[in-house]
């Protein structure tokens, strides 16, 4: 039987162990067959085949039975290592975007209800800069959010329109229409900003990153005190910006140019 870490969730080990095994395999295999590998009881193993069969990580052939991994897995897969080359690609970026605006940078991605801060990279600031990686930003009160209305999946606006849109200080936009039009002004300089609306006092600046397939997939920010990043903002911090998103673009495999 393979051996179990006793200090730890060991019901989340043995789901991990049999899809390891199953990639171990490589094609599809009975109950019996991956019970003895496991060395575990079948009765065991097939409680948690049928977890994973209800959560679409494994499949089961109707007529021989037999068990394999599904597609969700590859995509989960590449899904990592996509994060892993935007963050490798961009991370120099935003070192340099930082050096020369001497703002906070960060780098984030659209998830279902938000925009997802990967990465951050601080400059010193009379005003402190709170959000940290794993931050979930709103997409009606953030500079990110915006863009992801503008050039993201068309899915987000559900979250939009599903409301109610949170009022996180004084100058938050909650008002639909105004929103739709802030978005289309957005789509055509292709650049956003988000002067007060999540944080009191700050600006950010955004700007998209698109890959090879000419979709949107991050974006890179910098923020800083109104007086650093005044609204609407200099010309100098949007060219900055927008040059080092078309950098990372291009790094991704996209293919025109900033205009």
């Amino acid at each position: 039987m393979k051996t179990l870490n006793k200090s730890v969730n060991q019901s989340t080990q043995v789901a991990f162990l049999i899809i390891e095994e199953m990639a171990a395999v490589g094609e599809p295999v009975e109950l019996s067959a991956l019970a003895r590998r496991l060395g575990m009881p079948k009765p065991r193993v097939h409680r948690f085949l049928r977890t994973l069969l209800s959560v679409g990580y494994v499949l089961q052939d109707p007529v021989s039975e037999r068990y394999r991994l599904s597609l969700k897995l590859f995509h989960l897969g590449q899904a990592v290592a996509d994060q892993t080359v935007l963050l490798t690609e961009a991370r120099p970026l935003m070192v340099q975007l930082r050096d020369a605006t001497n703002q906070t940078t960060t780098l984030s991605i659209i998830e279902a209800v938000g925009m997802r801060v990967l990465d951050i990279v601080r400059a010193d600031s009379p005003v402190q800069i709170v959000t940290r990686p794993g931050a979930l930003l709103d997409f009606h009160s953030s500079a990110q959010g915006k863009l992801a209305l503008a050039f993201g999946p068309a899915d987000a606006w559900n979250v939009v329109h599903a409301g109610p849109l949170k009022q996180w200080t004084p100058l938050t936009n909650t008002k639909l229409s105004d929103l739709v039009a802030q978005v289309d002004g957005v789509r055509a300089q292709g650049w956003a900003e988000a002067p007060e609306e999540t944080l009191s006092g700050v600006n950010a600046l955004s700007a998209p990153v698109f890959d090879a397939t000419k979709t949107l997939a991050a974006t890179i920010t910098i923020a800083g005190p109104m007086a650093a990043i005044p609204s609407p903002p200099k010309p100098e911090q949007v060219k900055a910006v927008r040059r080092a998103a078309m950098t990372i673009s291009n790094n991704l495999g996209y293919t025109e140019s900033a205009s």
